[in-house]
């Protein structure tokens, strides 16, 4: 029997897409196949199913979002320096309207059933690790002296966690490019006050 070639990366990041526009219950095959290039049976052969292409899709997820979070807090950029850089980019990404630029995680963390455990756990700790490596940064601008030493740096990444996610959810109703930098002028304002 001959193995199907193909990109796995590619094929995911493109299955992604499709999720991020439809969500997972909305997406069909025929939706993954247009996507990916690949027939239902490769699909199937690679991932078992619809979820494990989810689940292989999320996890490609992960590794790109940690690629370009390591781009913006790079050792040798003052750790507030990459955060604006972040914050700006967030805004680029929520007012640009495009379903691709959605954060597939909370997307899929708000459509998944609380009984798909492996998503869902899944989910939780791609979350708490963002969170932990906001909250590294937090403390490093605090040991460099960007930030107040009396300031709690696990505060501080909760704190940006919830902005993140309400600017998220804001910017599905109010894409405004304007809007969005002025709220997240602010939000940088009072984690840096």
């Amino acid at each position: 029997m001959r193995t199907a070639e193909y990109d796995r990366e590619q094929v995911l990041r493109q299955a992604m897409k499709a999720f991020m526009a439809k969500g997972f219950a909305k997406t069909s095959m025929q939706d993954l196949t247009r996507a990916t290039g690949l027939h239902p049976g490769s699909i199937y052969c690679a991932f078992d199913n619809k979820r494990g292409l989810l689940l292989a899709a999320l996890e490609q997820y992960q590794l790109d979002r940690g690629r370009q979070f390591e781009q913006f807090f790079s050792p040798s950029v003052p750790a507030l320096t990459g955060l604006r850089a972040y914050l700006d980019n967030l805004v680029q990404e929520c007012s640009s309207c495009e379903s691709d630029k959605a954060c597939l995680l909370t997307k899929t963390f708000n459509e998944v059933d609380e009984e798909d455990a492996e998503i869902r756990s899944l989910l939780c700790d791609s979350l708490r690790r963002w969170q932990q490596g906001l909250e590294q940064q937090f403390a490093r601008a605090i040991a460099e002296g960007e930030l107040a030493p009396d300031r709690d740096p696990a505060l501080l990444a909760q704190y940006l966690v919830m902005g993140i996610y309400g600017l998220r959810t804001y910017a599905q109703a109010h894409p405004q490019g304007d809007t969005l930098a002025q709220l997240t002028e602010r939000l940088y304002q009072d984690l840096c006050r």
